[in-house]
């Protein structure tokens, strides 16, 4: 598996990024890695690496870095040279099968679609995450790729989301639900009315189970979670300061009421802020591009890197574009299918 890493992306430097790409290499012995950055920084990184893992490792080089202050399209029209745009067109040349980026998120995005690296038949892609639940993962899609969609681009969110959610987190019949502002048929804005319709009446009108509220999300009402780039940003982003201030909370109140021989309860609380933190998945993926792209949060280090290739290699192993193409030609064929019978 051929994955290219940006290396400049993130908030810390080169440093983590490469540590926990050694790490990957260390725990898996099919990844192949293409090192994108500035290689006066990044060599001096791989040079005492052991030389069974170093065979698998190579440096392609990139003058110039997009930070997370530049504005996405402007910066990669200034700086061509930028790792985020080198390793999209590493994969653009079928050089690798997946790119990896703790950059920012808005031109990782920007960069794809200035590429058109589309899947067959895919409108535009989404940013999809995994959510924990009562009843385990689900996914949510979209985060941040596509705030101002097309009820089509919804409906795709929903096809590829149950995708992702049956091979990568097991899920043999994933439910889909539609992010609204109450669970009723007509309520919401003409978007959400027009997307409604569409699962209504599609191949995956059984697994449909209709509008869902926010509060819905963590009681485990759907496999999949269906919104605009906006809305699912928010969301995302409330849930993440939510978790971490509860946790806090919590802490101080524990840490105050036991006592010294009960401390055990505090390690339990670590236990679970490692198990629900970002990086114990790495990153989120970019569905429907012609590759594999994993987005990383900005401070990623050592270990969301290790675990964002990890899923890389594990979307790639799936065949999880085969799977989407597959299922949206078969959405293709069904109303084809429903359209000539209406006119006969």
């Amino acid at each position: 598996m051929r994955i290219a890493l940006d290396v400049m992306g993130g908030d810390h430097g080169p440093g983590p990024v490469v540590a926990g790409a050694i790490e990957a290499l260390q725990t898996n012995q099919q990844i192949f890695l293409t090192l994108v950055g500035d290689k006066a920084q990044i060599e001096p990184l791989v040079q005492s690496i052991p030389e069974e893992i170093g065979s698998r490792v190579s440096i392609h080089h990139a003058s110039q870095v997009l930070t997370m202050e530049d504005h996405p399209l402007l910066g990669l029209r200034k700086k061509p040279d930028c790792s985020i745009l080198r390793t999209w067109q590493l994969m653009a040349e079928h050089k690798v099968e997946a790119i990896v980026s703790p950059g920012n998120t808005g031109a990782v995005v920007a960069a794809g679609l200035r590429l058109k690296k589309f899947l067959k038949h895919v409108r535009r892609p989404g940013i999809a995450t995994v959510m924990p639940t009562m009843k385990g993962p689900c996914v949510m899609i979209d985060v941040g790729a596509n705030a101002s969609p097309k009820a089509t681009h919804l409906f795709q969110y929903g096809v590829m989301g149950a995708i992702y959610a049956k091979k990568i987190c097991n899920k043999e019949h994933p439910t889909i639900g539609l992010m609204n502002i109450g669970s009723e048929s007509a309520k919401g804005h003409d978007l959400a009315k027009e997307t409604y319709e569409l699962f209504k009446a599609s191949h995956l009108a059984d697994r449909f189970v209709g509008n869902i509220e926010g509060r819905d999300i963590h009681r485990g009402a759907a496999d999949v979670v269906v919104c605009d780039g906006f809305v699912g940003n928010v969301i995302l982003k409330v849930c993440e300061g939510l978790f971490e201030f509860v946790l806090n909370m919590t802490g101080q109140a524990l840490s105050k009421a036991l006592t010294t021989e009960k401390m055990q309860g505090l390690g339990a609380l670590k236990q679970l802020s490692e198990t629900y933190d970002y990086a114990s998945v790495g990153g989120a993926p970019l569905l429907g591009i012609d590759g594999i792209c994993i987005i990383c949060h900005g401070s990623s280090k050592e270990r969301a890197i290790r675990n964002a290739l990890h899923l890389a290699a594990k979307e790639v192993d799936a065949g999880l574009n085969q799977h989407i193409v597959k299922e949206l030609e078969e959405d293709l064929a069904l109303t084809a299918a429903a359209a000539n019978e209406v006119d006969d």
